[in-house]
């Protein structure tokens, strides 16, 4: 029997659904960084690992950006100093293709 676990925080709508979370990719980063310092790898593994590597800061600055955009959204103002409000995207593009909301 396993058992499935819950992360208490629900994942954000516009982070990439793909690939290790932020923190995961860069921790795995960090390995690979550390092992290719080293300079005791053979040539294939090195270009596996800096493949590897170039992946997951892809990842990681496309969940930067998207983040950084959220934070742009949460504080923007308009010319009077009030803060602009702009609805969330709600519904997956899988079900925009469907029949869409009940609203």
């Amino acid at each position: 029997m396993t058992t499935r676990r819950t992360s208490p925080a629900a994942p954000e709508p516009s982070a990439p659904a793909e690939g290790p979370s932020f923190e995961a990719a860069i921790k795995r980063l960090t390995e690979i960084v550390s092992s290719l310092e080293r300079g005791d790898l053979p040539l294939e593994e090195s270009l596996r690992l800096f493949e590897e590597g170039v992946k997951l800061s892809r990842v990681s600055q496309e969940r930067l950006d998207a983040a950084e955009k959220r934070v742009e959204q949460l504080l923007a103002v308009d010319e009077e100093g009030r803060a602009r409000t702009a609805p969330f995207a709600t519904t997956s593009p899988d079900e925009e293709e469907g029949e869409g909301a009940p609203f």
